[in-house]
């Protein structure tokens, strides 16, 4: 019965059809892995410096890490996590807190010149792509959500320009747009678990025109030959695959350059990030 995969799953009845559509024969263990303890995870400023030497740096203040699989900057801490914000590995900018999987979709970013993190929030991807030598620009539709980025970008060395809605009209077009799209968070649910009891069948809907609209809105400040990257914290396919692919069936002039979508399991959130290059 439904209701008894509800129970066991710890989640609403309508969502289990589509983390089901969305998972496969994996659902129920993202399902489960979704009511664990999610893991600490840190990136490595690696401006600033290696990953040996953070492990090295976070032991001398009694917080035990280890190398996390999805990203060669991040960190899984085992011991110690309530010393990591108040001691000077991360005072000093040397590492910052960072779900690993948002790590790995940033890690193969590789390039130089001009980015823009279009939905900033807190501004953990605009730091990630800064340590890698981007030129980053940072936005958000509600700016407020960015206040603390210059904090954390002087404690990482980082120089990140803030844009208003009027500040982008003026900054012409980027190498590298990254869109870490709003969205269910499905695939952080095991960290804010009232979030997927406030999800309904209509906000989800909301969630997915306000993805394409994010989508149809950043790619105008794509340069010919940039990267336009679509991400979200969400495991369902309607706001993964589903947004790209509508996406380029109104655009045939874009088309998918690589996609990766990483579990929920003890390495890291669920998450997907899709590039997308416009034919020349």
């Amino acid at each position: 019965m439904p209701d008894d995969i509800g129970i066991r799953w710890d989640m609403p009845d309508w969502v289990i059809p589509n983390l089901q559509d969305s998972l496969g024969a994996d659902a129920e263990r993202t399902a489960v892995a979704l009511t664990e303890r999610a893991p600490v995870t840190l990136r490595v400023n690696t401006a600033r410096t290696t990953p040996a030497a953070a492990i090295a740096a976070l032991a001398d203040e009694g917080v035990v890490a280890a190398p996390n699989p999805r990203a060669a900057t991040a960190l899984t801490v085992t011991e110690g996590a309530r010393r990591v914000r108040n001691g000077p590995c991360f005072q000093g900018g040397h590492v910052e807190v960072q779900d690993a999987s948002s790590q790995a979709a940033v890690a193969g970013l590789i390039g130089q010149g001009r980015a823009l993190d279009f939905c900033a929030g807190g501004g953990g991807k605009a730091l990630a792509l800064a340590a890698m030598g981007w030129q980053v620009s940072a936005h958000d539709i509600d700016p407020a959500r960015m206040q603390d980025i210059p904090l954390r970008a002087a404690r990482g060395g980082h120089d990140i320009t803030l844009c208003s809605s009027q500040d982008l009209a003026q900054a012409g077009q980027f190498d590298l747009v990254f869109c870490d799209a709003p969205c269910s968070g499905s695939g952080t649910w095991r960290r804010t678990p009232e979030a997927k009891w406030a999800l309904t069948p209509e906000r989800l809907t909301e969630l997915t025109q306000m993805q394409a609209d994010v989508l149809e809105t950043a790619r105008a400040y794509v340069a010919l030959g940039g990267l336009l990257v679509y991400a979200t914290c969400s495991v369902f396919s309607a706001e993964n695959e589903g947004c790209v692919a509508r996406f380029l069936d109104d655009h045939p002039d874009w088309t998918l350059a690589e996609a990766q979508g990483w579990p929920v399991d003890q390495a890291g959130d669920g998450f997907y990030c899709a590039r997308l290059t416009q034919r020349q």
